[in-house]
């Protein structure tokens, strides 16, 4: 058995019921991914976003996220939902410090924050991973494109996705310095 196989069982993991309960009553801790390509001087080319069922049944587009796992560490968990949606030869770069370029609260009520999770109160640190290999959809994604920064907020695009996504991809670019 390898190690991946092992990932459902971890004590990390739990049951619907339980998970249901938690989020009931604590934020959950999430990572969000912008993958993104860039030139030879680290500006970004083109961001990737993914074509997936949302919490709703919808089909949307989104960037990488998913929930922290009690005692894996935010790389771990970076890692994990990277190769999870983007495929095992992503070959993300992950920052070398753990410091989000932003930090994004969704609530369950969708005019709160501009974020919005109708499960749960979560909060989401956000990272710019940079991906140099072969990207591909994985898990529950059903596509990945490549956008460039205008047309990833282009208003069809940004209507597209999901849950403040939009907004969390305008952040990425302007803490960059390339929002168009």
């Amino acid at each position: 058995m390898s190690s991946h196989d092992t990932l459902e069982t971890d004590p990390g993991w739990l049951s619907e019921d339980q998970l249901g309960a938690v989020r009931g009553q604590v934020p959950m801790v999430y990572v969000e991914a912008v993958p993104v390509r860039v030139d030879h001087l680290g500006r970004i080319e083109k961001v990737g976003v993914l074509l997936r069922p949302g919490a709703d049944g919808r089909i949307s587009r989104a960037v990488v996220s998913g929930r922290v796992l009690f005692n894996e560490s935010l790389r771990d968990a970076l890692w994990r939902h990277l190769s999870k949606d983007l495929g095992t030869d992503a070959a993300p770069n992950l920052p070398v410090g753990t410091a989000p370029f932003t930090v994004a609260e969704y609530f369950p009520e969708p005019d709160r924050s501009g974020f919005h999770d109708p499960r749960q109160h979560a909060v989401a640190l956000g990272y710019i991973v940079p991906c140099d290999g072969e990207c591909a959809p994985a898990h529950d994604a059903l596509d990945l494109t490549w956008l460039s920064p205008a047309e990833v907020i282009s208003p069809t695009i940004a209507s597209e996705l999901s849950e403040g996504h939009a907004r969390l991809v305008r952040r990425a670019l302007a803490f960059c310095g390339q929002l168009p």
